[in-house]
């Protein structure tokens, strides 16, 4: 066996030329990627890995985080839009990404829904969708001034903050929200806010109260809040509910789960804000932590000397992307590995979609 591939490898000396040579790819493209190809050719890519990489780990322990993945709000967004598709047929327009995962927009855009950023270009007489995040009244008005069908997909809890920022603003209370001034869920809760003898204030930070979303860290926005009522005695809120109790589960089952392993997997989009944050908790352990869309960003470097994996999901991420970076890591990476599932608190809550759209 090892006289046939001593036999591939000395056709060059140099193993970076053989590969170029033999898989036409330019040398400026990473090694991973290069890899990537060699593995289409089977088992000699298996040797290859070994060859290139050196000693690596071929027995991994994979501990699953539970609960990970898509919530219950995702969920329902995910299932209007496609009911949405069934009953209407396409063009169906919705309004930013409808959840915060690249799976998950790719494949609704295969399905022929139209993702725009701006209302104004919808054609009037559309069906158009909110994203699960929510959006402002201002555009909730221009949507209708279009004659729009609207589907509102925004998740249950953040339309419980929308009501209460919308209730302290007709009784002219003041409110203060925590959140990230970008996240198009705190876009669309500040947008609640209408009054012009009162005002809202967005707090990022522990430096912002001194100056004076639900998906920001739960460690974060107790000490913010504490800050706060430090600060301003007669304060009120936030009620418990207000914190997506998705959110709060999954990043306690990080902690648990850095806890077992040698290195995290996060699987999320960058523009996921609570993938974001549960990356964040689980570099917080002083163990490599990762990122990753899909099982095309796994890199085989990072496995060497481990010997136990975590893996966890953020909100919008399908399951189906764990089950194909774990086939990844057996039929490409060539690992043999055992399974467990880290206990964590059961979610058993489902949120209906509107009556219009229940097939």
């Amino acid at each position: 066996m090892h006289t046939l591939y001593e036999q591939h490898f000395r056709k060059f000396r140099n193993t970076k030329q053989w590969i170029i040579n033999n898989f036409l790819i330019e040398q400026d493209i990473h090694i991973t990627s290069m890899i990537r190809l060699i593995h289409l050719r089977g088992a000699i890519g298996n040797i290859c890995d070994r060859i290139l990489y050196g000693s690596v780990t071929d027995f991994i322990d994979l501990h699953l985080a539970n609960p990970r993945g898509m919530c219950a709000g995702v969920e329902r967004a995910i299932n209007i839009a496609n009911n949405a598709l069934k009953i209407y047929g396409s063009p169906i327009y919705i309004h930013h990404e409808l959840v915060h995962n690249k799976y998950v927009v790719d494949s609704l855009k295969q399905k022929g829904m139209i993702f725009i950023e701006n209302v104004k270009n919808v054609p009037k007489n559309s069906i158009l969708i909110f994203s699960a995040h929510g959006v402002s009244k201002k555009v909730r008005k221009l949507a209708q001034e279009r004659c729009l069908t609207i589907l509102d997909a925004t998740c249950p809890l953040v339309k419980k903050v929308h009501n209460e920022v919308s209730k302290s603003s007709m009784q002219g209370k003041e409110v203060i929200l925590i959140g990230h001034k970008n996240h198009p869920e705190v876009i669309g809760t500040l947008g609640q806010y209408e009054n012009k003898n009162g005002k809202i204030y967005l707090v990022e930070s522990l430096k912002d109260v001194q100056k004076l979303k639900t998906t920001l860290s739960i460690d974060d926005t107790d000490k913010i809040v504490l800050k706060l009522k430090n600060r301003f005695p007669k304060i009120h809120g936030p009620h418990k509910q207000d914190i997506c109790f998705a959110t709060e589960n999954r990043q306690n089952a990080v902690k648990l789960l850095v806890k077992l392993v040698d290195l995290i997997l996060v699987i999320g989009s960058k523009n996921s804000s609570n993938s974001n944050r549960l990356l964040e908790l689980a570099q917080k352990s002083q163990k490599p932590a990762y990122l990753i869309d899909n099982n095309h960003d796994l890199n085989f470097f990072w496995f060497k000397n481990i010997k136990k994996v975590g893996i966890t999901s953020g909100a919008s991420a399908p399951e189906i992307l764990t089950e194909k970076i774990i086939s990844h890591l057996i039929n490409v990476f060539n690992f043999s590995i055992s399974i467990y599932n880290v206990p964590g608190k059961k979610e058993n809550v489902t949120f209906s979609i509107p009556k219009e759209l229940q097939i």
